[in-house]
């Protein structure tokens, strides 16, 4: 176990890299400049000013020699300044990153202790009133955009009925508030980010459940199980269920990825002061060092996410490490 452990560690070397270089070049291919953005048409600013601005930063050396030049500082876990307020990359992502962690966090839960449940029950009941129902809900997942679910949920609960705050992570007046109340206006702020984040999640994964559970149930030892006269129970939860939940570990794995990505987009919508709202942010203004380090980070989450299902998929099946090894 422990030199599959090692080798998958090894393997986010060269997959960081790459991804690092991808995003380095897309960056740089898109149109405009931080110079533009900085000084646009300021007739104040002289052409001698901007070329001082792009010495400073490096902006002006080829794109093979800036990759060379922040991968060096990368080594030292230095990820450059940002070009708008001069601040530490660094310290503006760890400043975010909280509220992002959290917000992916629960909406993992949210999915697992959901998703699996309704999945495995609508393969237990295949055809059934309850198994339509929930397939219904799943097609609707999947087609629906997950965006403008977040505008529809913002329009109903936060200005037609006025049940729950539609922005922000906490309330100017929270520094005044005791511990207790702090932790209740989070989880009211919550809701809408965490049901818009994983709605998408939720519904696949139910559907994979399902199909999982459905398989299973069709094994030999599933029927040998029931001949021996063991109860429904045991059969399905201590010899199905088990052996249902391999493939789920993998999509799991998978699903990471899709809610950073969407990060981006709902943090921007719900203004979730996260690491997905200032990637946008540096976007917009062509920040740069700010990109790099929001892409790093949401990168290396990626990765953790999926090396955490690899070795959970390994830990369930002694046949991966085995092969690994």
């Amino acid at each position: 176990m422990k030199y599959y452990i090692i080798k998958r560690l090894l393997l986010t070397i060269p997959m960081l890299i790459g991804i690092s270089i991808i995003m380095f070049v897309v960056m740089h291919l898109a149109p405009g400049d931080p110079t533009s953005m900085r000084y646009g048409l300021n007739p104040e600013v002289s052409q001698g000013a901007r070329a001082n601005f792009n010495r400073m930063y490096g902006l002006d050396e080829p794109l093979h020699v800036q990759y060379g030049m922040w991968i060096k500082r990368l080594l030292t876990l230095d990820f450059g300044r940002s070009l708008i307020d001069d601040r530490p990359v660094i310290d503006k992502v760890a400043s975010r990153l909280p509220a992002t962690v959290l917000l992916q966090a629960v909406s993992i839960l949210l999915i697992i202790s959901i998703a699996i449940p309704l999945g495995a029950a609508g393969g237990l009941k295949r055809g059934s009133f309850f198994d339509k129902v929930t397939t219904v809900f799943v097609f609707v997942g999947y087609a629906m955009p997950t965006f403008w679910l977040a505008l529809i949920l913002i329009f109903i609960f936060g200005f037609k009925l006025g049940w729950l705050p539609v922005s922000g992570m906490t309330p100017w007046y929270a520094d005044y508030l005791p511990f207790s109340a702090k932790a209740g206006d989070l989880a009211w702020h919550l809701v809408l980010p965490v049901v818009t984040t994983a709605f998408g999640g939720l519904a696949a994964l139910s559907r994979y459940s399902r199909s999982s559970m459905i398989e299973v149930l069709r094994e030999p030892y599933i029927l040998t199980a029931r001949a021996k006269g063991l109860s429904e129970n045991r059969v399905v939860f201590v010899h199905a269920l088990k052996n249902a939940l391999l493939p789920i570990v993998t999509i799991l794995g998978l699903t990471l990825p899709a809610l950073i990505s969407g990060s981006f987009i709902f943090e921007t919508i719900f203004a979730w002061p996260g690491m997905g709202r200032l990637g946008y942010e540096a976007i917009m203004n062509y920040d740069y060092p700010v990109i790099m380090g929001v892409g790093v980070m949401a990168t290396l989450l990626t990765l953790l996410g999926i090396f955490i299902s690899d070795v959970l998929y390994a830990v369930v099946d002694p046949r991966i490490r085995l092969g690994g090894e």
